[in-house]
């Protein structure tokens, strides 16, 4: 039987610019076929397993022939795969969907065209211009601008074009910008009409270079400004100054590591996007359930006396998260606790304990273990009987601290921190460009891990590569691994939680900024 291919348009850019539906596609698919426009990012929805196949330009070989991969889509399909094609911006808008519709029509292959978000408006919106404006343009035009100018004539009628409408939207045409203004001018529009080329537009690498027909080639010539741009020509140009935003978020320009565990990247991520960053997920550790019998024995002595404890402490959301699902496992109440204070380091933490209907004691000023003793001081008593529900890679200071005071301590490894198994050649890409410009950790096993996650994805040097871009660390104890590993760290969070290390960040990047000026 054969399968389904769907045509989906991937938007300008941004990975958060796809349609839901051109994403519930791709969650879906056995197979993504996509090309060098599509946001890198995306390829981490698909589900484990799916084969992604590149049909873009690499430096090693041509472009896959459009008739190549229209058989591509067929062959597939014919094996009883469920196909995404995915494209950059619109499938429809220059982006040969007819052709390969065509094809699967004729050959029976049941497909969908999943419209996406144009580069043509939203490339000049991210840059402040609206390419309609009441009082300056009611109407729009799209053009290719990547021919030659020879083809550009024949495909073209530049008499018609010129005043077909207010504003003129050219895809593609940067090495054709002198000849595009020249027809322009020539066929009666004014010299002095403004045009704006947008490169990257939606992305980090997002660059905005403004002029006139009359002089946006010399512009472009003396900026060095490089495809792929969307050319923007008439009035509408103009509201840039006032309308231009992207530019003013804190984090704009920059594209930001997350390598935290997948569960937990996206308030990382989210926040970043906020900011006006470009997140990049590649997730390092996951966490797992015990699979050593010996600590399943450990943890199950531990919770049959649970209303023996007269403190639990959490130091982490996944503690609190694998706490319950053992008591879940094992049937136990939580009301068996009745009579044990709860502590949680971070506000993280404790809102996780929050949502469970508990409500931690006391929040530590600091956002680590030092913290909560600190902050508890003379109420630990001699003799009182504490559990720790933990993860197998913590710090041994805080029982040891505990037990030093007198106390009764009950350390459990509710779960363990193992390395992702993922891979990601496009992060090695932009690692060794320079294009990841700040690397997130946010524990020391995310820079103990990346670390060798990099050396088994063949880098023999990590430190060199990573140090291309900026570290920026959760906490001093993440700071000090990350350094003693070789890493340049640049940016330490003044307190230890998410939004700590983003104001820490958006801080060091300011000021940066304004020392470079």
């Amino acid at each position: 039987m054969a399968g389904k291919v769907y045509l989906v348009g991937a938007g300008p850019g941004h990975a958060k610019l796809i349609t839901v539906k051109g994403l519930e596609c791709l969650q879906k698919a056995d197979v993504v076929v996509y090309d060098r426009l599509a946001a890198p990012q995306l390829l981490g929805a698909v589900k484990p397993g799916t084969r992604k196949i590149y049909v873009g330009k690499l430096p090693d070989r041509h472009t896959m022939k459009q008739e190549e991969i229209n058989q591509l889509l067929v062959d597939l399909a014919k094996e009883g795969q469920t196909v995404v094609r995915l494209k950059g911006g619109d499938p429809t808008i220059f982006g040969r969907v007819g052709e390969e519709a065509g094809l699967l029509k004729k050959n029976g292959i049941p497909y969908e065209i999943v419209p996406g978000v144009t580069a043509a408006i939203s490339v000049p919106a991210y840059a402040g211009i609206p390419v309609t404006h009441r009082e300056m343009a009611s109407s729009l035009s799209i053009i290719t601008g990547h021919e030659s100018p020879d083809k550009l004539d024949r495909m073209i009628d530049w008499e018609r074009v010129t005043h077909a409408t207010g504003t003129l939207v050219f895809m593609m045409g940067v090495s054709k910008i002198g000849y595009i203004a020249d027809q322009l001018m020539r066929h009666g529009r004014p010299g002095s009409t403004p045009v704006a080329l947008v490169r990257w537009g939606t992305r980090a690498e997002q660059e905005t270079l403004t002029g006139t027909l009359a002089d946006i080639e010399q512009r472009v010539r003396e900026a060095g400004f490089q495809p792929p741009a969307v050319i923007v020509v008439g009035d509408v140009v103009l509201q840039r100054e006032q309308l231009k935003w992207a530019e003013f978020l804190p984090l704009f320009g920059k594209r930001i590591l997350v390598t935290r565990a997948r569960s937990q990247a996206s308030r990382l991520s989210e926040r970043i996007d906020e900011l006006g960053g470009e997140s990049y997920e590649f997730p390092v550790i996951e966490t797992a359930y015990p699979d050593d019998p010996k600590r399943l024995d450990e943890i199950r002595d531990a919770l049959s006396r649970l209303g023996s404890y007269d403190w639990v402490f959490f130091t982490s959301v996944n503690g609190v998260e694998y706490f319950y699902r053992h008591l879940q496992e094992q049937g136990r109440d939580i009301r068996e606790l009745h009579r044990a204070q709860i502590a949680a380091v971070g506000p993280a933490t404790a809102d996780a304990l929050k949502q469970r209907g508990l409500v931690p004691v006391e929040l530590p000023g600091r956002f680590q273990a030092e913290g909560l003793i600190e902050t508890l001081g003379s109420r630990l008593q001699p003799g009182e009987r504490v559990l720790l529900p933990r993860g197998d890679l913590a710090r041994a200071w805080l029982p040891g601290k505990l037990a030093e005071m007198g106390l009764e301590v009950t350390a459990i490894d509710t779960y363990q921190t193992v390395m992702s198994q993922d891979e990601d050649g496009e992060l090695l890409k932009l690692l060794e460009e320079g294009a990841i410009h700040v690397v997130t950790f946010t524990s020391s096993s995310t820079v103990t891990n990346l670390i060798a996650k990099l050396k088994q994805m063949g880098v023999q040097d990590p430190v060199r590569l990573l140090n291309k871009a900026e570290a920026a660390c959760i906490g001093e104890i993440t700071a000090k691994t990350a350094a003693e590993a070789g890493l340049r760290v640049s940016v330490v969070a003044e307190q230890a939680t998410i939004d700590g290390l983003l104001e820490s960040l958006c801080s060091y990047l300011n000021a940066s900024h304004e020392q470079a000026q």
